[in-house]
């Protein structure tokens, strides 16, 4: 597999061989000093170019970087919306290659470029012909560290994850599987991700990114909540399940007791055992039971 310095200098010697491409900057995980590096990360390019079509048009060009394995195009990928959209100031290929390389290239011309550069603090430039890019701080992640919550987002998700619990325990008994899990994902889990984040976010002051899908959760969670935290993913087995959202519920409890105490919040506790006390019971119904009417 090639390594940064070889993947940067491809990069950057393609563009300088190429006279439709006047400046190239990177941004994303590579750029973070404060991000492990490893062979998955992707190289978050973008070519500030005198014109887009040539390139969409004919992509023989993409051969230079390596084997491709498969590539998507997102900005003509509209599911069958029928979106017209407008690619001459701007255009997107994703592009995995046969060594395990990836690179996420955005083709941009110079007005967008003044729009976009710099905006992403993790911004970092490699190369400018003619001295388009402007000055900008070293790369820092700050713009993705843990936010303090207000008082309306905490109330927010503290009653959208006790109300929303209902829907799961429905489709729980209702025997209705894929209702049932995205409904936990997409509500339970989003109200408990939020906790999490504010949680580690006190214990860090506030310094740290927990990443895009908490995917550093594991990192900055004590061992005994992260333990808790792997228990809130279950199988398709209801009496798991169950077990899952009521661990969800205990871990939640946790901690959002604890940002509430930190920042003078009040916990629903109301909430908290009328809606514990209706999950138990809806658990112990028998499923789908229609003769209980």
């Amino acid at each position: 597999m090639r390594n940064e310095k070889e993947m940067i200098e491809l990069i950057i010697n393609f563009a300088k061989e190429d006279e439709r491409i006047r400046a190239v900057y990177m941004n994303g995980s590579r750029t973070n000093p404060n991000v492990p590096k490893d062979i998955f990360q992707d190289y978050d390019v973008v070519f500030v170019v005198t014109e887009t079509i040539t390139f969409i048009e004919d992509k023989k060009w993409i051969s230079e970087f390596g084997e491709l394995i498969m590539m998507q195009e997102p900005d003509k990928n509209d599911f069958g919306r029928n979106i017209d959209l407008n690619f001459i100031m701007s255009y997107g290929f994703l592009m995995l290659f046969s060594d395990g390389n990836r690179i996420d290239l955005r083709l941009q011309t110079k007005e967008i470029m003044i729009e976009e550069y710099g905006k992403d603090k993790l911004t970092l430039p490699l190369m400018d012909k003619d001295n388009l890019l402007p000055a900008i701080p070293c790369p820092t992640d700050i713009d993705y560290h843990v936010k303090k919550p207000t008082k309306a987002e905490y109330e927010s998700y503290t009653n959208n994850f006790w109300w929303c619990l209902q829907n799961v325990a429905k489709g729980i008994w209702r025997d209705e599987l894929p209702y049932a899990k995205l409904m936990f994902e997409h509500t339970t889990r989003e109200s408990l991700d939020k906790m999490v984040t504010w949680w580690i976010g006190i214990q860090q002051e506030f310094q740290v990114s927990t990443g895009k899908f908490g995917k550093y959760f594991k990192q900055y969670l004590p061992d005994s909540l992260w333990e808790m935290y792997e228990r809130t993913y279950s199988s398709s087995d209801y009496s798991t399940m169950w077990d899952s959202i009521f661990v969800t519920c205990e871990l939640f409890r946790i901690l959002s007791q604890d940002v509430a105490k930190h920042f003078q919040f009040t916990y629903p506790i109301e909430d908290d055992k009328n809606m514990t006390k209706y999950l138990k019971d809806v658990r112990d119904l028998p499923i789908n039971a229609k003769e209980i009417y």
